[in-house]
């Protein structure tokens, strides 16, 4: 018979997934205290949920949540980070802490329903941030109108010009008659 506290876990952890963008498993194997100190910091900087688990309890809890796919990958020491708000977010966080210390592996990931293995989320790592990549959006959307404006202020101006030359030839021609 389950204990209390483990079936608060399983509906902390079901909530969690049906709540989250994005889900990513990691083995923390040989990560020493401060390092997983600075990691779950990096983290809650960046709204990004941090939680070792019981991996029972996380399959029964992905079994609530009727998500697939990730009850091979819950073996062994698994932590699970959960992006609310951004999905790239947690990738790049994990991703950037296991180049730096390599004391930790990201087993599988899930993103908007998809499974990710480790060099896709690697792949998803390296893309510029949403900041930047709406930047760019705006650049690309910008541009191309500064370039339009400057055509029709050129036509305008030669228009102008030729209506002053106009009319200078005109008040020209009827001072000589």
């Amino acid at each position: 018979m389950p204990t209390v506290e483990k079936v608060e876990e399983v509906a902390a952890l079901t909530s969690l997934m049906k709540e989250s963008k994005a889900i990513f498993l990691a083995d923390f194997t040989g990560l020493d205290v401060s390092s997983v100190t600075a990691l779950r910091n990096n983290l809650r900087k960046a709204s990004v949920g941090y939680r070792v688990v019981k991996n029972r309890l996380a399959i029964r809890a992905a079994r609530e949540a009727e998500i697939s796919g990730l009850d091979k990958s819950f073996a062994g020491p698994t932590a699970i980070a959960f992006g609310t708000e951004d999905p790239v977010t947690p990738a790049k966080i994990l991703q950037d802490f296991a180049e730096e210390n390599g004391n930790i592996s990201i087993k599988l990931g899930l993103v908007d329903g998809q499974v990710l293995q480790p060099e896709e989320i690697k792949a998803l790592a390296d893309l510029p941030s949403r900041d930047v990549l709406l930047g760019r959006v705006v650049g690309g959307v910008k541009n191309p109108l500064y370039g339009f404006a400057g055509v029709l202020n050129g036509i305008l101006r030669n228009l102008v010009g030729v209506i002053a030359a106009y009319e200078n030839k005109r008040r020209e021609d009827s001072k000589g008659s």
